[in-house]
């Protein structure tokens, strides 16, 4: 059984920064990509950043240069650093997985497996 579990979220002020975790057990996490996805109230899910097994990152325009996605697969465990946060960042964050290994994506539906999010909160 696969377990996502995110921790990390809080309330930041404009311009700051924060780090979110995302732990995993059930299988071999070093073969698998790794996704991070955000939903602000009102607002469909959208992609934020993704990392692969050989560490290459891609990322959404709006987060690219501030975010960095990164992991250790000796502790199963893929992170997103946020800095310059605004309060456009506000958001539920989701840590997410694909079902098949050696398959990155930035599609919201070809991931099978959901943390149960972590909030952010960016005041101004």
């Amino acid at each position: 059984q696969v377990q996502l579990v995110e921790s990390g979220g809080g309330l930041v002020q404009a311009g700051g920064s924060l780090r979110l975790s995302c732990a995993n057990s059930g299988r071999t996490f070093s073969n698998y990509a790794m996704g991070w996805f955000r939903q602000a109230p009102g607002k469909e899910r959208e992609f934020v950043a993704a990392i692969n097994w050989n560490r290459i990152t891609y990322y959404s325009d709006s987060v690219k240069g501030r975010f960095t996605i990164y992991r250790d697969n000796a502790k199963n465990t893929v992170y997103l650093q946020m800095n310059s946060l605004k309060p456009e960042d506000t958001a539920h964050y989701y840590c997410a997985a694909p079902n098949r290994p050696w398959y990155v994506t930035r599609e919201l539906y070809d991931y099978n497996y959901w943390g149960q999010g972590t909030q952010v909160t960016v005041s101004s």
